[in-house]
């Protein structure tokens, strides 16, 4: 009772807060116009049981997400959620979209004036967030982070259920070290600057350029975009500068560069003139490593609902939360040791 009062309050006061953020095409693209309820049976739900709260009404989630069209593991994130997040499971749930920090700030602010129970994001943006968090607390509004880091106070939020983007780059990099090339000439397709998956990929790339002697021939970010990675590739050939790796932060973006490649009659991949490399195991990407084409893969895994599920269960049952981060397990492929297995269990 006490949320619900609070939600009112806050629904009351914030009307201004909502129009000033932006314009009204943005808070309609966030938080109205790309809202839907997942409506699928979820895989992971008992018999006969479901997540409502004790007095039998649905649990009101509002899920904040990155773009589901940007990558297929973002597409494979957003149907993960769809699928536990139903009716079915004792959830109402409704679903905001947008790259921009701002956007999904103003779809945060929108599902507290709805008065939400949970509010679960995965931010844009690692900076931004404690003012809207702070009205979530303050409106009885419990946060649960998902996919992506953020710089705010613990206290804000109830749990973060993550991929350790750091520990991912720096894997990828002591991979490519372990290659042993004569000389390092390296394209970096950077993602959408600033994101958590961004940071982490990047940060390891930056320590071996200042410390190992590896040289970024260009810098950029293709913001996850197969087209835009293409482009900036192609502009290095053009430039007839030398490269013999392409680190690339997701897949799509590496698929644009292997394009730029073969275009130009570029070999890449197992034995050939450039290494490939990509982060997030889609299954397609995995198997052009198995067939030799590229030589490595970052695994990023996708499937966090359950988890959070699991949370919002001992929550509901007024239990401790002890483990605040919650970090999922990861690894790398490389082409010469990929199995068929692999791509069958770990391809997404």
């Amino acid at each position: 009772m006490k949320k619900k009062i609070l939600a009112a309050v806050m629904a009351a006061t914030m009307v201004f807060s909502l129009v000033a953020c932006g314009s009204s095409d943005a808070g309609s693209n966030a938080a109205t116009g790309s809202a839907d309820t997942g409506s699928a049976v979820a895989d992971t739900a008992s018999a006969g049981t479901t997540s409502a709260d004790a007095s039998g009404d649905l649990i009101k989630v509002g899920i904040i997400n990155n773009d589901p069209n940007e990558s297929g593991y973002r597409t494979a994130n957003d149907k993960d959620m769809k699928e536990t997040f139903t009716e079915a499971n004792g959830y109402e749930a409704s679903f905001a979209y947008s790259l921009k920090n701002d956007e999904q700030i103003t779809a945060a602010q929108k599902f507290i004036q709805d008065g939400v129970d949970y509010l679960l994001l995965s931010a844009a943006d690692t900076a931004g967030w404690d003012s809207v968090l702070k009205d979530a607390q303050d409106a009885g509004i419990r946060v649960i982070l998902f996919d992506r880091t953020i710089d705010a106070d613990e206290s804000l939020y109830e749990a973060s259920i993550v991929s350790d983007m750091a520990k991912e780059g720096q894997t990828a990099v002591d991979w490519l070290k372990s290659q042993n090339l004569s000389e390092y000439n390296i394209i970096h397709l950077q993602g959408v600057m600033g994101s958590a998956a961004q940071q982490g990929r990047t940060g390891a790339l930056d320590d071996a350029a200042a410390n190992d002697g590896f040289n970024l021939v260009t810098q950029q970010t293709a913001e996850w975009n197969a087209e835009k990675a293409q482009q900036i590739v192609q502009s290095v050939i053009d430039a007839g500068t030398p490269f013999n790796v392409i680190y690339a932060e997701n897949d799509d973006m590496a698929k644009g560069a292997v394009a730029a490649l073969d275009k130009a009659n570029i070999s890449h991949g197992v034995g050939k003139d450039v290494i490939v490399m990509g982060f997030d195991c889609n299954k397609w990407a995995l198997e052009e490593l198995k067939a030799g084409n590229w030589n490595y893969d970052g695994q990023c895994n996708p499937f966090q609902a359950s988890y959070i599920d699991e949370i919002i269960k001992k929550l509901e049952n007024g239990e401790t939360i002890s483990e605040k981060t919650v970090i999922m397990d990861e690894k790398g492929f490389d082409a010469t040791t990929i199995t068929q297995e692999d791509v069958d269990n770990y391809g997404i």
